[in-house]
C-alpha cells in the first residue's frame, strides 16, 4: 500500500476540524474564524480530501449562497495514516 500526500500542518489542522463535523462547516468560519486561507480549502477539494457544497438559504427574506466543506473517506484516511 503507498503512502498518501504528505499533508502541511494548515492541511492536517484543516481535516481534523472538517473531520470533527458531521455535517460539515461553512467556508466563512474556516476563513474568517479559524484563519484558514480559503487557496488551502480550495486545494484540499482539488485533491480529493475534502468536499465543497453550494447551497442557497434564505437570510433576511434574500436568498444567500453559502459553500459547506465536509471531509471525504481519503480525507480521514490522509489524517488517520499520519498517526501510525
Amino acid at each position: 500500500m503507498t503512502a498518501g500526500p504528505r499533508l502541511s500542518t494548515e492541511r492536517r489542522r484543516a481535516l481534523k476540524l472538517l473531520a470533527s463535523s458531521r455535517h460539515g462547516i461553512n467556508a466563512g468560519l474556516l476563513v474568517f474564524v479559524h484563519g484558514f486561507d480559503r487557496r488551502v480549502l480550495d486545494g484540499l477539494v482539488k485533491v480529493g480530501l475534502a468536499a465543497a457544497e453550494h447551497e442557497v438559504v434564505v437570510a433576511g427574506g434574500k436568498p444567500v449562497e453559502i459553500v459547506r466543506f465536509n471531509i471525504t473517506a481519503a480525507g480521514r484516511r490522509a489524517i488517520e495514516g499520519e498517526r501510525r
